[in-house]
């Protein structure tokens, strides 16, 4: 580095869902002085929705994403449903059933994708190794029974995906007032005794433990670099059940700062709207939301699966509350506020899905055909789940004729974008300040930090763009001095 002002730039950060670029400003003496997670192309959704009919949203807002359809769906739905008159408990036992079955497959296999296909290679091969070889084909190479059950473990999730929905990305199960189809006899046996093309789910949920036995020996493995690596306090967010359980599907809105003290104590997730506000920046179309009662500086929060266990009191299933007392164990209690540990966490809350898909696919309500509901209509519908990457907010308002007259949307990554542009700086500054010369390692390494949180830009901002990676050096007067490509 020279004694020049100097920003650097990685664009785009890859092997995440969706296309955004880091951009590190040096000072004059070559030292990190900030890191920015910039979010480049936008489309948006929410006007996109305005001036459409309330009961085709659940289906139009599914293309806001191909890994996460399922969670805009159901998050869409529960608004809807309020917009068509009821309230979550006015469903039937066989459509809340039906939606919360889609719901845990969803995450099941988003979860899968994340770990086998992400951030395995992150964990299983060498970040210093070469580029051609640090991917899901390397992780295939180096061990190519786990990629194997990868691949199932995905497929299985994605397999009920197609049975309730019609297709595996993009399908339609919710209508407004519950669903439209059910699980027949044939469909159920399938999911739960397997065949010899896909296993059933008490082999998914054996594999699983199998994973979790692999992450705390990692854990155990490397326990320097998990606990500092892009390690910093922040609040936390996610919904719990009426005891303080985890809860996926719908319940109240908890947050805790670094030290686990309450800061939103269990809301009810319709009224988000008095307790968080987002603040915009120019260099990014990913807004940055915020408690109001704490401010800007104080009340953003990491969602997703290491929040939500975080702020949890237990998870409802043996196994994965087993798991849960594990990590916690081995971290030395909670809150856990290091980014690594999301990869634990995800894990965890995949044996929680499956001991959940395992007991629906055992409910006889799954087989019903009660599906469905009427109410009177309402001008405001509100939907929370938490959707694989955290907490997902839908909000729509409607007007006499059923039209949707404003739309908002706050989705996970959006949640988690302040701990995000945190994780870079703090491993930017770890890194380049001790070693001059700009390495494909280090640049893996910031990327690294951001795949923790496995960020769906396309989520959040809708983006469109070529993938190439683009490295450029500018110094204090933005003047270019030399440029990288991978």
């Amino acid at each position: 580095m020279t004694a020049n002002g100097r920003k650097i730039t990685i664009d785009p950060v890859t092997r995440v869902e969706g296309h955004g670029r880091v951009t590190i400003h040096l000072d004059e003496d070559g030292r990190v002085k900030e890191s920015r997670f910039h979010i480049v192309e936008f489309r948006g959704f929410e006007r996109f929705i305005q001036g459409r009919p309330y009961w085709e949203v659940p289906v139009l807002v599914q293309r806001l994403c191909g890994i996460c359809p399922v969670s805009h769906h159901l998050a869409a739905s529960k608004a809807i449903d309020q917009l068509h008159g009821l309230d979550p408990g006015d469903l039937s036992p066989a459509a809340n059933k039906i939606r919360r079955l889609l719901h845990y497959a969803q995450i099941f296999q988003s979860h899968a994708l994340h770990f086998f296909y992400l951030a395995a290679p992150d964990l299983l091969l060498n970040p210093a190794g070469p580029l051609s070889t640090r991917n899901v084909v390397g992780v295939a190479m180096a061990d190519r029974e786990l990629a194997r059950r990868g691949i199932l473990m995905r497929k299985f999730g994605q397999e009920i995906l197609h049975a309730l929905g019609g297709k595996k990305i993009h399908g339609i199960t919710a209508v407004p007032g519950g669903v439209h189809k059910t699980f027949d006899a044939m469909e159920r046996k399938l999911f739960l005794k397997g065949n010899a093309d896909l296993p059933g789910i008490d082999t998914m949920i054996d594999w699983t433990g199998e994973v979790l036995a692999f992450m705390a020996d990692y854990f155990a493995g490397h326990r320097t670099v998990v606990d500092t690596f892009a390690s910093f306090d922040s609040g936390h967010l996610g919904l719990v059940g009426p005891d303080g359980a985890l809860e996926l599907y719908d319940g109240r809105m908890r947050a805790i700062d670094a030290l686990g003290a309450r800061t939103l104590d269990d809301v009810p997730d319709t009224s988000y709207a008095s307790h968080f506000a987002e603040r915009v920046e120019s260099w990014t179309y990913l807004k940055f939301p915020y408690l109001i009662e704490r401010g800007r500086e104080r009340g953003w929060n990491r969602v997703g699966p290491l929040a939500r266990l975080n702020v949890c009191d237990h998870i409802s299933t043996p196994l994965a509350e087993q798991a849960r007392q594990a990590c916690f164990a081995f971290a030395g209690g909670r809150p856990i506020n290091r980014s690594l540990y999301y990869h634990w966490a995800r894990i965890i809350e995949m044996m929680h899905c499956a001991e959940l898909i395992r007991d629906l696919l055992h409910d006889p309500d799954i087989l019903s055909d009660d599906l469905r509901r009427e109410g009177h209509r309402r001008p405001v519908g509100i939907g929370v789940v938490e959707a694989p990457r955290g907490t997902l907010i839908h909000h729509y308002e409607a007007d006499d004729r059923g039209m949707i007259t404003r739309c908002n949307l706050i989705v996970s990554t959006t949640h988690n974008n302040e701990a995000m542009n945190r994780a870079v700086n703090q491993v930017a500054r770890a890194r380049l300040d001790k070693q001059p010369e700009i390495t494909e390692p280090m640049l893996n390494e910031i990327e690294v930090a951001i795949r923790a949180y496995d960020p769906c830009l396309s989520c959040a901002t809708h983006a469109i763009g070529n993938m190439p990676l683009l490295l450029e050096l500018y110094d204090h007067e933005d003047h270019l001095l030399s440029e990288y490509r991978r």
